[in-house]
């Protein structure tokens, strides 16, 4: 196990054997992805087909544009959420629970998320284009050539991690092939700056965060993360478990879409970024150090309608929800997440 703790158990799960074998060991190992995104909506993920030389790559290119200075990014400012492509500026999202029945705007202003981002999404859609930082330098040409290449790796992943969520659920290796041809996906490059400690002292009695408790919008959510630590997810007792950097690995979570899905058989489960913990001979800092992380939010393609899959119920009168167009449902919860 990756995470064992208040009833949370995240299983570490090799990939070697996916891709290596067929038969059986393939089926077993879809089914322990399956059962992580059952009953924890976690999984950790080794030795995938991207190379820790491409994830070091761009996690060091993201850190350079989050470096630039602040005009240049907010030139690339993230603009509709149609589109959700763009630069975010600190304090601009407030992510939420999909059950979350408030006023956002109000707990965006009361409690914002301590954190920047760049979004990112297939380059080729000329109605909701990408905002590149290639006008400014040679650097910002990289950063985009690393981007997409780092993209399209991801993309890859994506359908091999819903072809051994279909095989556990027998419903055949392809049967998502035709919601995910588009790849409606989007890379969120995630900056955490700096930050005094007494920030997170608050005398008004408010939990401040890195990032708020939410669950994610999509169908999978591919997270990788720096060695800083802070995420943490909520267990079966109601309490938030450190879900700790492993090197090499990749963490997957299942998202709302994808539990709605699957009928509620699977969980998207909530989970956080908070006040990181301290590593021995840390105690006397008084800042705590910029995290980083990136997160690949993967979705049906937009234009595809929502249906209960097979399999996950015994008759129509179980089917939980009504058919939903992937589209529409995403952009409401980004509206929510943004404003406006």
């Amino acid at each position: 196990m990756a995470v064992e703790d208040d009833g949370l158990k995240i299983p570490l799960v090799d990939l070697e054997d996916f891709y290596l074998t067929s038969g059986e060991k393939r089926q077993e190992i879809a089914e322990q992805i399956l059962k992580g995104f059952q009953e924890a909506g976690f999984v950790y993920l080794k030795n995938s087909p991207i190379p820790d030389w491409a994830v070091q790559s761009a996690f060091a290119h993201s850190a350079r544009f989050f470096e630039r200075p602040q005009d240049q990014k907010e030139s690339l400012a993230w603009y509709s959420a149609k589109a959700n492509r763009g630069y975010v500026a600190h304090g601009r999202e407030k992510v939420t629970r999909a059950d979350f029945a408030g006023d956002v705007d109000a707990l965006r202003k009361a409690v914002p998320d301590l954190k920047e981002s760049m979004e990112i999404g297939r380059d080729d859609e000329p109605e909701c284009p990408n905002r590149w930082p290639d006008k400014f330098d040679e650097e910002g040409q990289l950063f985009k050539s690393t981007m997409m290449d780092f993209w399209k790796a991801c993309a890859l992943l994506h359908r091999d991690i819903m072809k051994a969520v279909a095989l556990a659920l027998n419903v055949g290796e392809k049967w998502f092939d035709d919601y995910i041809c588009r790849g409606d996906n989007t890379l969120r490059l995630l900056h955490y700056p700096e930050v005094d400690k007494k920030v997170f002292q608050r005398e008004d009695g408010q939990l401040q965060v890195r990032a708020g408790e939410h669950s994610d919008y999509g169908s999978l959510t591919l997270l990788f993360q720096d060695d800083r630590g802070g995420l943490q997810v909520l267990s079966p007792k109601g309490t938030f478990v450190d879900a700790k950097p492993i090197p090499g690995t990749i963490i997957v979570n299942a998202g709302d879409l994808l539990a709605r899905w699957a009928n509620d058989t699977i969980q998207s489960t909530k989970h956080r970024v908070v006040e990181p913990p301290l590593k021995p001979g840390q105690e006397h800092l008084s800042v705590y150090p910029a995290r980083y992380s990136m997160a690949y939010f993967c979705n049906p393609d937009f234009d595809k309608v929502i249906e209960t899959i097979p399999r996950t119920y015994e008759k129509e009168s179980d089917m939980k929800y009504p058919p939903v167009k992937s589209g529409e449902y995403l952009e409401k919860r980004l509206k929510d997440t943004y404003g406006g």
